[in-house]
């Protein structure tokens, strides 16, 4: 076990031992992305890899090397690196996408903090006490915690969010364990109760409790605590608007409130976003007088960054040889809570079961197939060659970051051409007519359609990279009308399943729960490639049950679950990736440590007028 896995064992120990203490009244004392999976734009197979990384890892900081005082009047100019506009479904029950995320960051949060282990605190706008054996939680709100508006947020702007994520015409994918675990969201998600009878507010509007029917420990890290503005958008449940009608409404597209540092000034839609400061915020005054937001392409976001017209940006990794000459920015990086990976299309979304439907005659219904396809994908050149080290071979579908759950003794399938033309000869996959490409186990034409995102300057590479790599081993893989596509058309014909998609490469930002249910389970929308299995369910339902307390125990079965997932392999990971993050050295309180006070934005601010140049 390397250094840094062992210290978040031990810090994860103490988490639950805050936990346990918790439940026993006593208090304690701090946001991850998001509380649940989101589609990213866009493990080692060693211990020696491992160590690596993890040296690499120590030779960047988390903070900005400016310590100055930040001025009063500063604006920070912040850019959302995208090479398509963001989508703009500006709430936390219905955005998609991790663009809309940021832009969100800045002007709305949840009602409570989380720690650098990703579990919830009382350091946030609202404190929370857990009874009854964990099976129930009961949040109170603090005082001078606003809307934009001035209306004070209410424990039923959080009730309203349950009955927005819950409601039988939600069209969202964030109906997930720890919505339906509440008592009585059942019977209110199927429409046979007009209340969630397991949902209590106080009589001051001020403590909301919510009641669970298992006792789980994802209760600490993916509770959701977004509140919903009820009296700006109107009240789905008495019928004065319909979820469709707020979807689409000017209030959570252009004109969005929340209670975080920022207030929306001026949105143009998809390209950029004017906040103003907060100055009824419940932390105190931000440190910068206004943000502005833009959308940056990923070829000049360099260009912007050295002339100093953007103070924050995220910068992709094919990138880095470049970013670190700049030399008026500061360069942080850590690991990501993220991952990319190869999905195969195995069923389809039945909309009115709302689950999935795995097909026992998909195209690459024989695992054989997929298991050669992962053993044949070479992405140590990936992370090596094209991302220059900054993205390393993954192995399982529980990342690093969750070091006391990821599985570092599963070596996933490594790179091994001879074993994948192995597998595919036994699942009678051959060439039949000596051509180089290998028809079908019943002698038919044997082509993949392999739909693919553009993003950055590797984009193109890296798929024709896996496609090449396929050939190898004897699998004929076109591009998808033949060409790359950008971020919103792509995740269309990937949810709506798309029959011209055989395969397809995405990337899962996980959110703070390691618990995979989100993105693997049989009612997750998330889970595009539509795979479904009994042992699936039982591993997932175990992981989160209240056995899962143990901490041993929970492990044994997520250790289970990725063995699945590696035999089965209804994904293939690609690599693991470090985020990097330039920033401007006029910047100061500005960190990428989640348990860092100077990771939220109201902290951010700069020391000076003109930028760094």
């Amino acid at each position: 076990m390397g250094k840094r896995q062992l210290m978040l064992l031990i810090s994860l120990m103490l988490a639950l031992s805050v936990f346990l203490a918790a439940c026993s009244g006593k208090d304690d004392k701090g946001d991850a992305d998001k509380k649940d999976p989101g589609k990213d734009e866009g493990k080692t197979e060693e211990t020696e890899g491992e160590d690596a990384a993890e040296e690499e890892e120590l030779d960047f900081p988390l903070d900005v090397s400016n310590t100055g005082e930040t001025i009063e009047d500063g604006t920070l100019n912040y850019a959302l690196v995208s090479n398509t506009p963001f989508e703009g479904t500006l709430n936390p029950v219905f955005y998609s996408g991790r663009p809309d995320a940021e832009v969100m960051q800045f002007f709305d949060e949840e009602l409570l903090a989380t720690d650098g282990d990703y579990l919830i605190t009382n350091e946030g706008a609202a404190k929370y006490e857990v009874s009854n054996e964990n099976k129930t939680i009961a949040i109170t709100i603090g005082d001078n915690v606003n809307w934009h508006d001035g209306e004070p947020v209410k424990a039923s702007d959080l009730l309203y969010a349950y009955e927005l994520l819950g409601h039988p015409d939600y069209k969202g994918d964030r109906y997930t364990y720890t919505i339906y675990n509440v008592e009585g969201m059942e019977a209110y998600h199927k429409g046979e109760a007009k209340e969630i009878s397991g949902i209590e507010i106080s009589e001051d509007d001020k403590t909301i409790t919510i009641n669970y029917l298992e006792a789980s420990p994802s209760l600490m890290s993916g509770i959701w605590t977004y509140p919903v503005p009820r009296h700006y958008l109107g009240d789905v449940t008495k019928g004065e608007v319909t979820i469709d009608e707020i979807v689409e409404s000017e209030k959570i597209r252009t004109t969005p409130i929340g209670f975080g540092p920022y207030k929306v000034e001026k949105v143009v839609p998809g390209e950029s976003v004017q906040y103003v400061r907060n100055e009824d915020y419940w932390r105190g005054k931000p440190a910068a007088e206004s943000v502005v937001l833009k959308v940056v392409n990923t070829s000049s976001i360099l260009k912007e960054l050295e002339a100093g017209s953007i103070d924050i940006a995220e910068v992709p990794a094919d990138q880095y040889l470049n970013a670190k000459e700049l030399t008026n920015v500061d360069l942080l990086a850590k690991i990501d809570l993220a991952y990319t990976y190869i999905g195969f299309k195995l069923g389809k979304w039945d909309e009115k079961k709302k689950e999935n439907i795995t097909d026992p005659d998909a195209k690459l219904a024989d695992k054989r197939v997929r298991q050669a396809m992962w053993h044949a994908m070479d992405n140590e050149v990936i992370g090596e060659k094209m991302y220059h080290g900054l993205r390393f071979p993954a192995t399982t579908l529980i990342i690093p970051v969750f070091a006391s759950f990821h599985d570092a003794d599963n070596p996933g399938r490594a790179y091994d051409p001879e074993k994948a033309k192995a597998l595919l000869d036994e699942a009678g996959f051959k060439d039949t007519n000596g051509d180089g490409i290998r028809e079908d186990a019943d002698g038919n034409e044997f082509v993949l359609n392999f739909a693919s995102m553009e993003g950055g300057e590797v984009a193109e590479p890296i798929a024709q990279h896996y496609i090449q790599n396929w050939a190898d081993v004897g699998i004929k893989v076109q591009l998808t009308d033949g060409r790359l596509h950008e971020f919103n058309s792509f995740y269309d014909m990937v949810e709506s399943d798309d029959p011209k998609v055989d395969i397809f490469q995405g990337a899962w930002g996980t959110g703070s729960d390691p618990d995979p249910e989100g993105l693997y389970g049989r009612t997750a929308s998330y889970n595009y490639s539509r795979y479904t299995s009994e042992e699936n369910d039982r591993l997932l339902k175990e992981g989160t049950s209240e056995k899962a307390f143990d901490f041993e125990y929970r492990k044994g079965i997520y250790d289970e679950w990725q063995e699945l997932m590696v035999e089965d392999v209804p994904v293939a990971p690609t690599v693991y990736r470090y985020a990097t993050t330039l920033v401007n050295k006029r910047v100061a309180n500005y960190s990428i440590d989640q348990s860092s006070d100077n990771y939220y934005p109201w902290k951010w601010g700069v020391t000076q007028k003109d930028p760094v140049k």
